[in-house]
């Protein structure tokens, strides 16, 4: 009989620890149907990934635009033509860092901005 509530009492407590460890990362309260206050586990979407991967392409995104305004058209083209001669990497590099439309008009303000 003992030994049934010390099993019963230790499951209580691992359940207890897994919703700790749930709600501990984020949660989120709501009030349900009968007016008591719930805490739910914040559900992490992939609106993270998307959002980290819009942030890198922005700085990627200046990181050009600063560089094509600091050394100008011709110096940056001939960098990128010296990179399409390259490794299989530096010609990706050379794609990546192609001027494009965006790049150009950003690297116009920007350069107003650095003289």
């Amino acid at each position: 009989m003992a030994d049934i509530k010390q099993i019963q009492f230790g499951n209580r407590l691992r359940r207890i620890d897994r919703v700790h460890r749930s709600l501990a990362a984020g949660y989120v309260t709501t009030v349900d149907e009968s007016g008591l206050i719930v805490a739910r586990p914040e559900r992490k979407g992939s609106h993270q990934i998307a959002r980290s991967l819009f942030f890198c392409l922005l700085i990627l995104m200046a990181f050009k635009a600063v560089l094509y305004a600091k050394i100008g058209d011709e110096s940056y083209r001939e960098s990128i033509l010296m990179l399409q001669n390259g490794t299989v990497v530096e010609q990706f590099g050379a794609y990546v860092m192609t001027a494009d439309p965006v790049t150009v008009r950003a690297s116009r303000i920007i350069g107003g901005a650095l003289q």
